[in-house]
């Protein structure tokens, strides 16, 4: 009984790591965490699935600017508004599909 658990505890840690990884990074690829870099990550709105919202980290020893890259179906792709982090601060960078948008299909960041 415990093995079956664990499998089925393990192929859902694979499912969940799949859906992050293709919602996280399309427009920029996913960093590791770590001293100097600049760690984010991606997903849509829990109530709202109009809205996309891009998240960073900045670990380096300087400024950096992003902002969210979402990705809408049936409709244009939107960018987030740009935001500044000085060295350690963490914000996010939102962006709305249209309303006749099927709603967020991925969200991604670009880095400044």
């Amino acid at each position: 009984m415990h093995s079956r658990k664990r499998i089925l505890a393990a192929g859902l840690a694979t499912a969940v790591s799949a859906v992050a990884l293709t919602v996280a990074g399309v427009a920029a690829p996913a960093q590791a965490a770590g001293p100097g870099t600049v760690d984010c990550d991606g997903w849509v709105h829990n109530n709202d699935p109009d809205v996309g919202i891009a998240g960073c980290q900045n670990n380096t020893d300087h400024t950096v600017t992003f902002r969210a890259e979402i990705v809408c179906g049936w409709a244009p792709d939107v960018s987030g508004n740009w935001v500044t982090l000085n060295p350690g601060q963490y914000s996010e960078s939102t962006g709305s599909c249209a309303f006749y948008s099927t709603g967020v299909g991925s969200v991604g960041w670009t880095i400044q």
